[in-house]
């Protein structure tokens, strides 16, 4: 059962639209860490997503929306927790609930479930 952090984080990423969570998570993780955990080979897929249409950006396909809304809920959930520090700390360190593999890299290998998982552990204090 998740808990009220990351519940609420899921309510307030539910209320964004995918550009602006982007523009959240370039600002907060970088957007060379956004685009690899996205599944993109290259930074600038999320400089150009962090834009609108009309602003000359471009839609992410459904897999990185799906990983982007992950990776916004866990980092929301985190940074509110602990701060923003750890929350990215928490993304490119080893972590032993993903077999020591950095979120970022579970994310970009489409771990979403397992993912949110280690961040709801993690925040409710029993990650390993």
């Amino acid at each position: 059962m998740p808990t009220i952090a990351l519940t609420e984080a899921h309510t307030q990423t539910t209320k964004l639209d995918i550009h602006e969570v982007v523009r959240r998570l370039n600002a907060h993780l970088g957007p060379t860490l956004v685009g690899t955990l996205a599944g993109s080979s290259t930074r600038a897929a999320a400089h150009r997503w962090a834009k609108s249409p009309s602003e000359g950006g471009q839609e992410p396909r459904e897999a990185a929306v799906k990983r982007l809304l992950a990776a916004h809920i866990a980092w929301r959930a985190i940074a509110d927790a602990e701060n923003e520090h750890v929350a990215r700390t928490w993304f490119i360190g080893a972590n032993p609930r993903l077999g020591n593999e950095a979120p970022v890299t579970a994310l970009r290998n489409g771990e979403v479930k397992e993912v949110l998982d280690a961040a709801n552990a993690f925040v409710a204090g029993t990650d390993d």
